[in-house]
């Protein structure tokens, strides 16, 4: 699973984590009226193939067994990502999007830290896992926002294609989602699982250092 992320990781090297198609990015600005059902489409596709949203939800539910802990954790990241989503867009409020996608990246660092119980050994503390899931997910619904007012989405009938979009986020997600527990219910069924998870957590750090040095190098030369 950490190496299907990866090599989606490289071959997007050329794109924010926030990127939109070019064939989805001049049907965003063409687009008027309500278009509920493709919208819906095009949330669900960002979802499926954001490497980012992938990278930490991977990370978020590593150590996560019951299906009850997984459901509170997803359903605080949608509530994150939707409610600056949502809020971004409409307010017109934005930020740079390369410092944005910078911290999404800390977000994976983060999670891949948690998970190999660096807080406790460096510093004698365990952060909220759940408050840093809501958190995170604020940002990323924050970075994403600031990509579509890029395109200039028209007003006319923007509420609902927005809600649309959302619900398309989060149809992505809970495949996304599946298809990530499905690999992973395999894989902790084998004796190599916990000998295997330092090494997996270590490389998903890494992806999430690599993502905060391209977005900062973007910004620095932008």
């Amino acid at each position: 699973m950490l190496a299907a992320l990866t090599l989606m990781l490289f071959a997007g090297a050329d794109a924010w984590a926030h990127n939109v198609a070019e064939g989805d990015k001049g049907y965003i600005q063409e687009s008027s009226g309500v278009l509920f059902w493709p919208f819906v489409y095009l949330g669900a596709k960002h979802m499926v193939t954001g490497y980012d949203h992938l990278l930490f939800l991977f990370g978020v539910i590593f150590f996560l067994y019951r299906m009850k802990d997984i459901g509170i954790y997803v359903t605080l990241f949608a509530i994150g990502h939707s409610t600056t989503l949502l809020f971004g867009v409409l307010t017109g409020i934005s930020a740079n999007a390369y410092l944005i996608d910078a911290i999404i990246g800390l977000s994976v660092v983060y999670k891949a830290l948690d998970n190999l119980g660096a807080f406790q050994r460096w510093f004698g503390f365990q952060p909220n896992t759940k408050w840093a899931t809501l958190i995170f997910g604020l940002f990323h619904g924050f970075g994403l926002a600031t990509k579509i007012l890029e395109f200039e989405i028209a007003a006319d009938g923007l509420i609902p294609n927005l809600i649309a979009f959302n619900i398309g986020v989060e149809i992505g997600q809970l495949l996304a989602l599946g298809g990530i527990l499905i690999v992973m219910g395999y894989w902790r069924r084998t004796s190599s699982f916990m000998r295997h998870a330092f090494i997996a957590n270590t490389v998903l750090m890494a992806l999430g250092f690599l993502l905060v040095g391209y977005q900062i190098a973007g910004f620095a030369v932008s």
